[in-house]
């Protein structure tokens, strides 16, 4: 395939790349700035994509456009000013990807879309599939306005995959950057009551899962990029201390960790529950490098970051 990427200096999409180009795939990138030749580049003031550097000056004859831009979420008190960062990474910047795909002049590019399990905001025990409503808070609000700034290039003909992920596990980036030196330490333990529910994914089916669902032209629409066996968050933090011969002795009270991160971060991500399931990926065969936890947390701490999921034959 030749490809274009954005977000690919980030945790995932390095990853992506590597993958891509291991399997002989051309990949190009899209940039916020400083583009070379080959590359495309938000205009961000103009809300648009430059792809005149591209190859041929344009999309035609791209067959896959994978886009991963975002800020990251931390795990502190939001401001105003980051929370209207973390909308507009993602919201702007994906309408300027699907307005692209859109005026293609040929057929257009599959646009495989990054969204998040925030999607259904916090749910209980509530198992969460691709058909579930969204949920109410900052997140679900964020995600759905998200995966509908792609709406002009599904409107255009193009194949668009929402990609909803979940919180994924891999070296180097993710949570576990966080909470790995945190546990070395002695210091981790369960947030709040732990009976949260976590999707996970490891960032080798993360990576997996993308590329999956740009070479299935079944695959429409939203798609959970999470393990089948979503987890507690106690169970999560017992698993990680063991991995690393660590105690993990300590729990966080809710009542401290709003303290810290504030009212809205605790409840929008570090106590959420979400028991999201990947139902289209099982669908359409897709095979898990990692389909248990204590498996995704052992290649998170000793594995390159290289996507080796595969669709089953």
């Amino acid at each position: 395939m030749r490809t274009l990427v954005s977000g690919s200096r980030g945790f995932i999409g390095r990853a992506l790349v590597a993958r891509l180009e291991d399997a002989g795939h051309e990949v190009h990138r899209i940039v916020r700035s400083d583009p070379a030749p080959g590359d495309a580049a938000f205009d961000l003031a103009g809300r648009g994509l430059d792809v005149s550097r591209l190859p041929g000056g344009g999309l035609d004859g791209v067959d896959a456009v994978f886009h991963l831009s975002g800020e990251p979420i931390t795990p502190w008190r939001w401001s105003a000013a980051k929370r209207e960062q973390i909308r507009a990474s993602r919201v702007v910047t994906t309408g300027a990807v699907a307005r692209a795909v859109a005026a293609c002049s040929s057929a257009p590019p599959v646009l495989v879309a990054i969204s998040a399990v925030g999607y259904y905001g916090s749910r209980g025990d509530e198992v969460l599939d691709e058909s579930s409503p969204s949920g109410s808070g900052t997140l679900a609000d964020i995600c759905r306005a998200w995966e509908a700034a792609a709406a002009p290039a599904a409107a255009a003909g193009a194949r668009v995959v929402n990609v909803r992920t979940g919180v994924v596990l891999g070296p180097g980036g993710g949570s576990l950057r966080i909470q790995v030196p945190l546990f070395r330490a002695g210091l981790g333990g369960r947030l709040g009551s732990g009976r949260q529910w976590t999707s996970w994914i490891s960032l080798a089916d993360e990576v997996g899962a993308l590329v999956h669902v740009a070479s299935d032209a079944s695959v429409h629409g939203p798609c959970n990029a999470t393990s089948p066996a979503p987890a507690r968050n106690a169970d999560i933090t017992d698993r990680l201390a063991s991995a690393l011969r660590r105690p993990a002795l300590l729990a966080v009270p809710e009542v401290a960790l709003r303290i810290v991160a504030g009212d809205e971060t605790t409840r929008e991500v570090l106590v959420a529950s979400q028991r999201a399931v990947p139902t289209v990926l099982e669908r359409t065969g897709y095979r898990f490098a990692h389909p248990d936890l204590d498996a995704a947390i052992r290649a998170a701490l000793v594995a390159a970051p290289s996507g080796s999921g595969r669709a089953a034959p």
